[in-house]
């Protein structure tokens, strides 16, 4: 009999039916695994193969293909597990055009502060959605979110334009009972209140803003408020004490510039902040957050950098350990140079594509210390790594590598040749291989894979896409995971598919079983 490891037959050839972005061969995701994957990945800005508008219309279209049902599971799936933002704004604004008995809610779930109740206001007004007006339904439940938000929602929700807190308030006109809620929306828009009926904080506000700086304390309002006016740099202190973990985390470059750190103690201060771990565990500090703080953090003392360190080995506490043979091959090729989150002007994180898959390789290798990485472009990349080297420094080993071309097959090929034992594969990828040898009907990643697999009976495939693509290498199947997303509830994914204990839907299966409680 011929070797089955090179000529695994027929019955196992699944022909690609589409091409990828790069042009290469590929499988199409089904319309739930393509919406479950731009829920979990997509920033709706410009990645390296598709701009934001087509990434926006696509979405639109998986959505007509989909029960309302899921797309409200997907929505509250995407914002309490993922944290992301527009995306599940979008989902929950496209309910009130189609699925509007889901909508309340998703609403109450998804739109759980003054920045998501912002989105979906804009969302919903700028026609994309095939109407400019909110409608009966949710102006209804935007006043509700307004009548019923605290003091401290409605002044951090007040941060912010395109609409600004003020604009929606004109827009649907809430009745609030409540004297200092009436007087906080007079005072919002610009017309006649009693400052004594205002919350004690606006009050505060309202006096610093016309005594200024006089070295006191600081009233109780989102730092963004105060910013707008003069700050010495005690003041500036004072606002990286009272900070909550991630707003010290987004702001370090502006306490080194106003001098936080050259007064007595504060660098120590802000340290024990960010490596407190309570605070990271409230924050739901993502992965990829501390990574990109670490990298932005050039001006930051030297104990502040450290903290940021150990933070990450805090933050990824949760990785699990992966029983056998587990073998994690990041994507090093060109297109992986794209930030993470797309281009947005503005607002571009520094953290790249590679930097997250080599996060995800690290991060596996920390705590599967016999763990093997394979980094990959055109070929497998030989590279040294070390467990004991720690997350930060073998990411930033990873990260320096930079590919040509995309060839996921590359590794699987590589392992073949070596007649390797595996049982668990991780490709992080952005899934854009364009390169085939067109010996097959399926693609060289799966060909590799069917090779793979009569080498190691029991070995899973796990395809973890961190670019918002409907695209996959390989088809979903019992042995076959695919995965968008690069938030740290992923690495549990992994665990739970690689113990065999996922449905066989597998992604989609999750946000079903876990991404809504919709009556």
């Amino acid at each position: 009999m011929a070797n089955r490891a090179l000529f695994p037959g027929k019955g196992r050839q699944t022909a690609t039916d589409t091409r990828n972005e790069a042009g290469g061969r590929a499988y199409r995701l089904s319309p739930k695994q393509a919406l479950a994957q731009y829920a979990a990945t997509g920033c709706l800005s410009h990645t390296y193969y598709a701009d934001a508008q087509t990434q926006l219309d696509e979405v639109l279209r998986l959505c007509t293909q989909v029960e309302p049902a899921f797309i409200a599971q997907t929505a509250i799936w995407a914002r309490r597990e993922g944290q992301m933002k527009d995306m599940p704004a979008l989902l929950t604004a496209y309910l009130a055009v189609r699925g509007k008995e889901w909508l309340p809610e998703t609403f109450a779930q998804v739109i759980d502060n003054g920045r998501m109740l912002r989105n979906f206001v804009q969302i919903l007004r700028s026609g994309v959605l095939g109407r400019r007006s909110l409608g009966s339904l949710p102006k209804r439940l935007v006043q509700q979110w307004l009548n019923n938000a605290s003091e401290q929602q409605l002044l951090h929700a007040a941060v912010g334009n395109a609409p600004s807190l003020a604009d929606v308030v004109k827009m649907v006109h809430p009745k609030p009972i409540e004297a200092w809620r009436s007087a906080f929306f007079a005072w919002l828009i610009g017309k006649p209140y009693v400052e004594a009926d205002l919350p004690e904080a606006v009050r505060a506000f309202e006096r610093y803003k016309r005594e200024g700086d006089a070295g006191g304390e600081l009233p109780e309002v989102p730092f963004q408020l105060l910013t707008a006016q003069p700050l010495s740099d005690q003041a500036w202190a004072q606002i990286a004490q009272r900070g909550g973990w991630q707003m010290v985390r987004m702001n370090l470059n502006s306490f080194a510039r106003h001098g936080v750190y050259a007064l007595d103690g504060m660098d120590k201060q802000v340290a024990a902040k960010l490596r407190n771990p309570r605070a990271i565990a409230k924050a739901r500090v993502l992965p990829y957050q501390l990574l990109t703080a670490y990298k932005a953090a050039t001006e930051q003392p030297k104990v502040v950098r450290a903290a940021l360190a150990e933070a990450m080995q805090t933050a990824l506490a949760n990785v699990p350990e992966l029983s056998g043979r587990v073998v994690v091959c990041p994507d090093v090729s060109g297109s992986m140079s794209m930030p993470a989150t797309g281009w947005r002007k503005g607002a571009t994180s520094v953290t790249r594509c590679i930097d997250v898959a080599a996060l995800v390789a690290a991060a596996v290798l920390e705590r599967n210390p016999t763990a093997r990485v394979m980094p990959f472009d055109l070929d497998v990349v030989k590279v040294a790594l070390d467990a004991r080297k720690g997350v930060l420094k073998n990411a930033d080993t990873l990260s320096r590598i930079q590919g040509g071309g995309t060839d996921i097959s590359a590794p699987l090929r590589q392992l073949v040749k070596e007649k390797a034992a595996v049982d668990l594969l991780i490709l992080v990828s952005d899934n854009e291989s364009w390169m085939s040898s067109g010996r097959h009907r399926s693609s060289d990643t799966l060909a590799a894979w069917e090779q793979l697999k009569a080498l190691n009976p029991g070995a899973r495939l796990v395809c973890l896409d961190i670019q918002p693509y409907a695209t996959t290498q390989a088809p979903e199947r019992a042995d076959i995971l695919n995965i968008g997303g690069f938030s740290d509830a992923v690495f549990g994914l992994i665990a739970l598919f690689a113990q065999g204990k996922l449905r066989a839907d597998h992604w989609v299966g999750v946000i079903e079983a876990g991404g809504a409680r919709v009556a």
